[in-house]
């Protein structure tokens, strides 16, 4: 049996995501796929991508990373764009959008948010409906499972019977329709989306990093046991705070509230 890390949604936080490298290499393992959402938000989304190269087998990208890598966003004067240089922008912009192998004898294919692009989101705890994100809003998991364009699939190829993503920040691990779905969380921002209370004393099970080990034989088309562990580990958030005060960046002071208490955040720090 081999494992799998699944990790997403760093965002820059280079202190989280070192204790998360150092929990998966005490834990013997060699292969990790990372989600995409390597900019914006924390400090270093530079030292981000290069610890990424490193350690990664696997790297997609993530909506954020789009946004900011992109040739247009070359003179739009974000933080984070100048940060990473054009060499990271370059890499980070022409990652793959999906990927998918076999464990155990289970088709398992993996994104950053849905096949159907980076911002269609499925989420099966909190509607989006009547904000700003309602028309990127999928209606049903099943649409999760499906070969679309964006992922480079059509009606030929074989559906997934397990899929995984990022993008929501608030991880889970459910069963539908003979098939299962996981959110690995994140490594960098995490969310609770019923939080608003930085001073609640719960928040701190929920600012735990978080990600996803998948357990079986990999490669393999046969039938054969699979587990999913779900991790959270907690790291020096204080450090990563400091970090983002002696920035200079707009809404810094939200990131830092979203580090404190796993409070979602509307916006970004571009």
């Amino acid at each position: 049996m081999e494992k799998i890390a699944i990790i997403s949604d760093i965002h820059g936080n280079i202190t989280a995501l070192d204790a998360v490298l150092y929990d998966i290499k005490k834990r013997g393992i060699d292969k990790i796929f990372c989600l995409g959402d390597y900019v914006i938000k924390c400090a270093h989304p530079d030292l981000v991508i290069d610890k990424l190269k490193q350690v990664c087998e696997v790297m997609l990208i993530g909506n954020t990373d789009y946004i900011i890598c992109r040739p247009e966003s070359k003179n739009k004067n974000f933080w984070s764009r100048k940060l990473i240089g054009e060499e990271r922008a370059n890499f980070v912009y022409n990652l793959p959008v999906s990927f998918e192998f076999y464990m155990s004898g289970h088709l398992i294919r993996i994104f950053h948010a849905s096949p159907y692009g980076l911002d269609n989101i499925y989420n099966p705890m909190f509607s989006n409906k009547g904000t700003r994100y309602e028309g990127t809003e999928l209606d049903s998991p099943e649409d999760l499972f499906k070969n679309t364009p964006f992922i480079g699939k059509n009606s030929d190829d074989p559906e997934p019977d397990i899929v995984g993503y990022g993008h929501l920040h608030t991880p889970f691990v459910v069963r539908y329709k003979n098939k299962t779905l996981f959110n690995t969380g994140s490594v960098g921002i995490p969310v609770e989306m019923m939080n608003a209370d930085t001073d609640d004393k719960s928040n701190k099970f929920s600012t735990l990093a978080s990600y996803i080990i998948i357990e079986g034989n990999y490669a393999s088309e046969v039938l054969d046991s699979i587990s999913f562990n779900l991790v959270r580990i907690p790291y020096n958030v204080q450090k990563e705070i400091d970090a983002l005060e002696a920035l200079n960046a707009p809404n810094k002071d939200m990131i830092i509230r979203s580090l404190k208490g796993a409070l979602p955040t509307t916006y970004g720090i571009n």
